[in-house]
């Protein structure tokens, strides 16, 4: 069993020579409905698909999956918005009942000029609070980020691990864009069992030089080739992503998330 590790910390990780990586897609997963057991919805897609689970996977799952799992879906007609959200709404040309879902979770608005970025209480700042109207049912209906998605992954991880017998890792993962970059690439909202960041200050390169500040984002980098077999039409969205190797260790997610205090931007 993977032993916590202190939020503080940086987890130092030496890596060992890579054999190669599969990304594998878990196909045939069923629409997930409120109150579905996800651990047990994987393991019987993986029993269809002739796959079975080794130790060593990395689980990747897509946020949308457990946000419908956890009955985090909003039907917008029950939506009251706020001044706040029709004065967003009206800058924005957006619907104010959607405007006032991502105020409700939103810690804070850092921008509203052409799109809204806010910081949700999760810490993550992104477009719209993670709030999507893709892949879920019905018109008016959209899907919020789960209240927390590094427990969530503990938890299925827990579960997986318990009807497996394996130790294996899951990660939450979602879509996000970034500054000073086009296009979009999924990250790790959610993770248990794999380290998240692997701390190089200190180690040596190939010429002998000192490291001084590389701290590798592990989690967002699997969470990212997981990304390439998950587009939004194609029906997957849980991959495997096998061969990378770790140390087992319980490490949130949101430790990735960099303190105000450090952010050169905030």
């Amino acid at each position: 069993m993977a032993k916590p590790v202190k939020s503080a910390d940086v987890t130092k990780r030496a890596t060992s020579v890579r054999v190669g990586i599969e990304i594998l897609p878990i196909p045939g997963l069923p629409e997930v409905l409120k109150g579905d057991d996800v651990a047990r919805r994987i393991l019987a897609a993986c029993g269809n698909a002739f796959l079975a689970l080794e130790p060593g996977d990395v689980l990747v799952i897509a946020q949308k999956i457990i946000s419908k799992a956890e009955g985090r879906l909003v039907r917008l007609s029950s939506v009251e918005p706020s001044a706040r959200a029709l004065e967003l709404a009206a800058k924005l040309k957006k619907d104010a009942r959607l405007m006032e879902v991502i105020l409700r979770e939103s810690r804070r608005v850092v921008r509203d000029d052409h799109v809204l970025i806010v910081e949700t209480h999760h810490g993550f700042v992104c477009a719209n609070a993670g709030v999507d109207q893709s892949n879920v049912p019905g018109k008016d209906v959209v899907s919020l980020l789960p209240r927390d998605s590094d427990e969530s992954a503990r938890r299925i991880r827990t579960a997986l691990m318990k009807r497996t017998g394996k130790d294996i890792a899951v990660i939450i993962s979602d879509t996000f864009g970034r500054p000073w970059r086009l296009g979009l690439t999924n990250v790790a909202i959610g993770a248990a069992g794999v380290p998240v960041l692997i701390d190089l200050r200190g180690s040596r390169d190939r010429n002998a030089k000192t490291l001084h500040a590389t701290i590798v984002a592990v989690a967002d980098e699997i969470a990212a080739a997981a990304g390439l077999v998950m587009e939004k039409n194609a029906g997957i969205p849980v991959v495997i992503v096998r061969g990378y190797r770790y140390t087992p260790v319980l490490d949130p997610a949101s430790r990735m998330v960099r303190p105000a205090n450090e952010d050169l931007f905030r």
